[in-house]
């Protein structure tokens, strides 16, 4: 499998991510990402180059995508935290076609290492309140639960935790160039 950043092109199949996603939540008895969701919002990361997709092969269908930048929600995250050179994930989604094959364990992995060549101390995310088996898992793939924050403002979106930046095995090919998210450019106020 290979990963790079995701053009605009990308953006339809990135809002249908989220929608297939909230289907299939659905049917598991959970309301996660049960809202709509502004595609100029995902527009802009892709702008950013902040958006990475995943495919087979170069002219596949994309089988998974993660968002990873250096933006720390100050809703989520202490002023201390924030301090601290940190990569942030977003929106990480695996098509149901490509499911069950430790694919999101491999996005992570990738974006530990990425973190970690950035300078970067952690590697952070947020996940929603009350979606338990999705708190197992990222705790099953090393992070840590640091607090969950409550306030209706963070979009039910307030459990937070991280685990350190590291150097990992992920076996994708042809990696997108993250140079663009150096850590010694991190917004203290996470704007």
């Amino acid at each position: 499998m290979i990963i790079t950043r995701a053009g605009i092109e990308d953006l339809p199949r990135l809002m249908r991510f989220r929608t297939d996603t909230a289907a299939w939540l659905a049917t598991l008895g959970s309301d996660q990402w049960s809202t709509s969701f502004p595609g100029d919002h995902i527009a802009r990361s892709i702008e950013a180059g902040e958006v990475f997709v995943v495919r087979e092969t170069p002219t596949a269908d994309l089988a998974a995508t993660i968002t990873l930048d250096t933006a720390a929600d100050p809703l989520l995250w202490t002023p201390e935290e924030r301090k601290v050179g940190s990569l942030y994930v977003h929106k990480l989604t695996i098509d149901r076609q490509h499911a069950g094959v430790n694919l999101g364990a491999r996005l992570l992995n990738w974006a530990g290492d990425q973190a970690f060549h950035r300078g970067a101390k952690w590697l952070r995310l947020d996940a929603w309140t009350s979606n338990v088996r999705l708190h197992q898992y990222y705790v099953e793939q090393g992070f840590t639960h640091i607090r969950t924050v409550l306030d209706p403002e963070v979009g039910g979106s307030g459990w937070v935790a991280q685990r350190p930046a590291a150097l990992a095995d992920h076996g994708f090919v042809g990696l997108a160039d993250t140079s663009s998210l150096s850590v010694d450019r991190l917004p203290v106020s996470g704007a």
